[in-house]
């Protein structure tokens, strides 16, 4: 039986979109804010997600953002009636698959799950997640990297806020988005810690540590990753 992460803060919706998928029988998993969401994202295996995105708690944009640092893999769909172009655009950025606007007839909802897990099902192979910049490559699936000192292994939490500033390349990151889409919403570390990591990553990419040119410090602010 697949299994749907349904994120959804209105019940009426919430409810009548679950007992549909049942009736085609799918396992569905309900949230009705994104601290759930992302707690269920991380403890369980779903096929697939379906996002709102003005949910209570963490939004539906940071949801997504967040899971796509661990997991590429899992196909997501916003399900919002945020319908300009300016929030599907930014729906796509943040790593979902596909992006329906409310009101919607569940018959496509249910094609646009179909087409997706069937899409997902016959790629089996994990392709590699590279990124390279200067004379670096990082592997985000396999946490390997290559830098200076030749090849090692970055810790998860490297490798997450890594994804995360490149991802964002050219944009200056906070401090407080950092803390939220890396460590979570319960429990954060001193900005201390996230000025070591970014310590690590000069030492491990950058020619002269010193005077850094792809991980830059914008005071007061957080950080930018520039290629």
């Amino acid at each position: 039986m697949l299994r749907i992460l349904l994120v959804e803060d209105e019940e009426n919706i919430r409810e009548t979109v679950k007992l549909n998928f049942e009736m085609e029988n799918f396992e569905v998993v309900t949230a009705e804010d994104g601290r759930k969401a992302l707690k269920y994202a991380s403890e369980q295996h779903f096929d697939i997600m379906i996002v709102d995105v003005m949910l209570p708690e963490v939004n539906g944009f940071q949801v997504v953002e967040q899971v796509r640092l661990t997991n590429r893999d899992t196909p997501i769909i916003f399900l919002t009636a945020k319908d300009q172009a300016q929030d599907r655009i930014q729906g796509l950025k943040k790593g979902a698959d596909d992006y329906l606007i409310k009101p919607f007839v569940f018959e496509e909802l249910l094609l646009r799950v179909n087409r997706l897990i069937e899409r997902t099902s016959k790629s089996p192979d994990v392709q590699p997640d590279l990124f390279t910049f200067g004379n670096n490559q990082v592997n985000f699936a396999t946490y390997e990297a290559t830098g200076n000192q030749g090849g090692f292994t970055l810790t998860k939490k490297e490798a997450m806020l890594l994804k995360l500033l490149t991802e964002r390349r050219g944009e200056v990151v906070s401090r407080q988005q950092i803390l939220q889409s890396v460590w979570g919403y319960d429990v954060y570390p001193s900005t201390r810690t996230i000025d070591n990591f970014i310590l690590s990553f000069r030492k491990y990419f950058e020619q002269d540590p010193k005077n850094p040119t792809h991980f830059l410090s914008v005071r007061g602010v957080g950080y930018k990753f520039v290629e």
